[in-house]
């Protein structure tokens, strides 16, 4: 797939801003919440994992790769995020991906890291949904880019695709967004502190013949 720097700026922001307001497809039912935790000062509500599948808990897996130990790479039709570690591991997160027809494959870096990120819808999509507010402050419980956002860049250019947290824990292993990756909130966390800028990102359709499939995911080695 050729992106061209228009179609990066343009494209590429408008899919984020309908990511961040469409109606929820998945209700952020209370049974996915447990208990509230303090991040950086804001109190957040925690994941209930005790509800959540197993396959999309956080993990240590083996990983059979070319690619250089810290690289970041999405398979969007498993909805693993994997990030390759020494001795072919890898952390793998269980992550929602882009709806049919907002699927993006490619290479990108993380350019930009925020700490409980101000969300600004653009100005096209405030034109076409009025009753959107101008931002939304970093912490708000109404925040969709939850605690942590990593912004991908593509030769210096914004892809408008980002990975952050959620407002929906069980969005996590569907295809639920318009491109961006979704994390729970704990995993947006933890592999923010993972990642320094410059981590190469590499989004994929599968990579089964590399990764365990998600069957195999009884002999995985839980992260904490």
């Amino acid at each position: 797939m050729v992106w061209t720097r228009r179609d990066l700026m343009l494209g590429g922001l408008a899919l984020l801003a309908a990511d961040a307001i469409q109606k929820p497809a998945f209700a952020a039912a209370a049974s996915y919440f447990s208990g509230t935790s303090v991040d950086n000062g804001v109190t957040f509500r925690s994941t209930n994992f005790a509800k959540i599948d197993r396959k999309w808990h956080r993990q240590v897996v083996k990983y059979f790769s070319s690619e250089p130990i810290g690289t970041v790479v999405v398979d969007t039709t498993h909805h693993f995020l994997y990030l390759i570690m020494e001795n072919k591991t890898a952390i793998r997160y269980g992550v929602g991906v882009g709806r049919e027809g907002f699927k993006w494959y490619g290479r990108a870096t993380i350019e930009r890291k925020a700490l409980w990120p101000l969300w600004t819808p653009p100005p096209e999509m405030r034109e076409r949904h009025p009753e959107l507010p101008e931002s939304v402050e970093g912490g708000s419980p109404k925040n969709p880019l939850g605690p942590r956002a990593m912004y991908l860049l593509r030769d210096g250019v914004d892809t408008g695709y980002r990975f952050h947290g959620t407002l929906e824990p069980g969005s996590i292993g569907k295809d639920a967004s318009s491109g961006c990756i979704r994390m729970f909130n704990e995993d947006a966390i933890d592999l923010y502190q993972r990642c320094p800028i410059g981590t190469a990102v590499q989004v994929l359709p599968h990579i089964a013949d590399q990764a365990k499939s998600a069957d195999q995911v009884s002999q995985a080695t839980p992260v904490e």
